[in-house]
């Protein structure tokens, strides 16, 4: 769904106020924050989807990377884990423990447990998982902080959307299938973590949305611009010029017609109609795209090679608000 549409659902709903919440809906966040104490707050999420990918064990590791990322990208610390799960009634009997044991790998591996869920019939098999963490209040990390000056780092490369399109009509190699797969399962714990020792303004994990919708999120957010270097954005391996043609997905669409008439993204002359699609392209379990002080981004960088973030991508700037919410350069 794209962020008007949703935007549009949920304008009628009303939430009562309560001071307990820290974080909630007003900026669409990616997770929700609850104060419990003067030291200890709760952090909730929850996200399910289709399989994006034919193996049953990387579409549960992939969707629990994915639901742990929110909390991840709060700078929180992800303990406990209930499932989500559809399931058609001809599903083969061995396909459920397959996703659940590739998602239990990924829980496991976040410090975190399984402890139950939920499963429901459906005519399209979905899973996900609701996910609690604890942090500091006074730590939170959110999508709404970034300042003008602040350095643009991304931690994941970006082309999940076209190389999953191509993965679905077996256009990739078995090294390529691989790889993206591992992009995507690839927990954002250790970014996560650097960014929380670093101190940085804000973040968010890049998603459905594409890096064009969550960019356009948090700067809208912080009530500033956010400048993108188009040929600075990491690509997957195996993503082209061919592919990204080729395969396009829905949502890409979706996401470019939320960025389209110049109210929220402005494309420069220079960038190509292939870097505007990857800068939209959703995105299955994608990095955190921080926004840091220029004075920390040499000690976040650090950070996150010292913890074997493989990306570390310096993708643009943030700057004081001008007539978009986006500017791709």
């Amino acid at each position: 769904m794209d962020k008007a549409t949703l935007a549009s659902f949920l304008q009628p709903v009303r939430l009562p106020p309560d001071p307990r919440v820290l974080v909630g809906t007003a900026t669409s966040d990616d997770a929700g924050v609850v104060r419990l104490t003067p030291d200890l707050a709760l952090v909730q999420t929850v996200d399910f989807f289709p399989p994006m990918v034919d193996d049953a064990g990387w579409f549960g590791r992939v969707a629990a990377a994915n639901a742990l990322s929110d909390v991840y990208a709060m700078g929180g610390t992800p303990h406990s884990c209930v499932d989500v799960l559809a399931l058609p009634d001809d599903v083969p009997g061995w396909i459920p423990a397959e996703i659940l044991n590739g998602a239990i790998e990924k829980v496991v591996e976040a410090g975190a447990v399984l402890v139950g869920g939920h499963t429901i019939t459906d005519k399209e098999l979905k899973f996900g998982l609701a996910v609690t963490g604890t942090i500091h209040p006074d730590r939170i990390v959110t999508n709404a902080g970034a300042r003008a000056g602040d350095a643009l780092v991304l931690t994941k490369p970006l082309g999940s959307g076209f190389l999953c399109t191509a993965l679905k009509k077996e256009a990739l190699s078995d090294a390529e299938a691989l790889g993206v797969m591992e992009v995507m399962a690839t927990l954002n714990r250790a970014a996560s973590e650097a960014m929380v020792e670093t101190g940085v303004h804000a973040a968010t994990d890049v998603t459905g949305f594409g890096l064009l919708g969550h960019a356009c999120g948090m700067a809208d957010g912080a009530g500033v611009t956010f400048r993108v270097r188009a040929r600075a954005l990491p690509w997957i391996a195996g993503l082209d010029a061919t592919r990204i043609r080729k395969f396009m997905c829905g949502g890409l669409k979706r996401n470019l017609a939320y960025g389209a008439g110049g109210s929220k993204v402005r494309f420069a002359p220079g960038v190509t109609d292939d870097e505007r699609a990857v800068v939209a392209d959703p995105q299955t379990s994608g990095g955190l795209l921080i926004a840091v002080a220029p004075d920390r981004l040499s000690t976040l960088l650090a950070g996150l090679e010292r913890r074997g973030v493989a990306t570390r991508a310096v993708v643009g700037e943030v700057v004081e608000r001008a007539d978009v919410a986006l500017d791709v350069v």
